[in-house]
């Protein structure tokens, strides 16, 4: 895992189920402009809302739509070790190329400590057949791994490879230096301190789609030497990503509907709980999805096809929605 790789908004219609037809146009989105693979299910996704029916719904669809065409990586959660391999092995056996290991809900909880979440990650990585990481985000998941800790793991498990963090350039550094080449390191936190993490040593980040462009345009033009252009392109952006990563909560509530507006549609539904959209905060959102620019057009569905007939920006979000409820 390389690059920048956004993980998919859950968006709900309004009868509050998920929505097929705007969890197939992320995935069309990304492809189309370049994403080096597609992530599901992790906090972005607001997978402790989702039933395991619904997990495995988004995993299907997101294969079925990605259709081999890049790699697919899950966040696996779940209380306990079989809940967390029975999962493991529908994606797999969907066709996820990585899976992504969150800590069981009762280490936030306080009633695993290190030593038992440690246990739990090796026991639910033995055997896997594709790389498998952690994430180790104690500020989201109320739980987080020492960098000894994932040593430790890493020189346990061969199928240990990946870790997806949620920490400051300064800690994911330190992270880095302890694990050395065992493990491919990205960040997420939306692109906070994007260039820094990348000084780092990170190999990318795992990231939400609205902004995740720009993101990837930057992370390109620094592999090709050009960090002026990187530098700007990201003071372009940094306000849209500070905008959003105020809290986990702003980033469902104004982070989706900024990836929405720039899809060409609205967001339907909002599954409790959930910060709720203030008018303020909508026209800054409208603003940031402005500035930030459409996606590229998606042509798989109808929908899209006619939401890009409109005319105008607000028009076609409008005839979007309606086309949504039709469908």
């Amino acid at each position: 895992m390389r690059g920048i790789w956004p993980i998919l908004f859950a968006y709900f219609d309004a009868s509050g189920r998920l929505d097929r037809d705007a969890m197939r146009r992320q995935v069309e989105s990304a492809i189309a402009w370049g994403a080096p693979g597609i992530a599901v299910l992790g906090v972005a996704t607001e997978v402790g809302k989702l039933s395991v029916d619904e997990r495995r719904s988004v995993i299907r669809w997101a294969a079925e739509d990605i259709a081999g065409r890049v790699p697919l990586a899950v966040t696996i959660a779940g209380e306990t070790v079989a809940a967390q391999r029975e999962l493991a092995d529908y994606a797999v056996a969907q066709g996820a190329g990585f899976l992504i290991l969150q800590p069981p809900p009762a280490a936030a909880r306080g009633e695993i400590d290190a030593a038992g979440c440690e246990a739990f990650f090796s026991d639910v990585m033995r055997g896997q057949p594709v790389p498998v990481g952690i994430q180790n985000a104690p500020e989201y998941l109320g739980f987080g791994l020492s960098p000894e800790a994932i040593v430790r793991l890493a020189d346990r498990r061969p199928e240990f490879r990946i870790l997806k963090g949620e920490a400051s350039s300064v800690i994911i550094e330190r992270t880095i230096a302890a694990v050395g080449d065992r493990l491919a390191v990205l960040n997420g936190r939306g692109g906070l301190e994007l260039l820094e993490n990348l000084e780092a040593g990170c190999a990318g980040m795992i990231v939400a789609p609205d902004n995740a462009d720009h993101q990837h345009a930057i992370h390109a033009a620094l592999a090709a030497g050009r960090a002026d252009e990187a530098l700007e392109r990201y003071r372009q952006v940094l306000p849209a990503i500070v905008f959003a990563m105020q809290s986990l909560d702003t980033l469902i509530c104004y982070g989706k509907r900024i990836a929405a507006w720039r899809m060409g549609f609205e967001v339907e539904h909002d599954r409790a709980p959930a910060l709720g959209p203030t008018e303020f905060g909508l026209r800054m959102a409208r603003e940031h999805a402005r500035r930030l620019g459409p996606l590229p057009p998606t042509e798989a569905t109808p929908a899209t096809r006619m939401a890009e007939r409109a005319s105008g920006a607000e028009g076609a979000a409008h005839d979007q929605s309606g086309a949504d409820r039709a469908s």
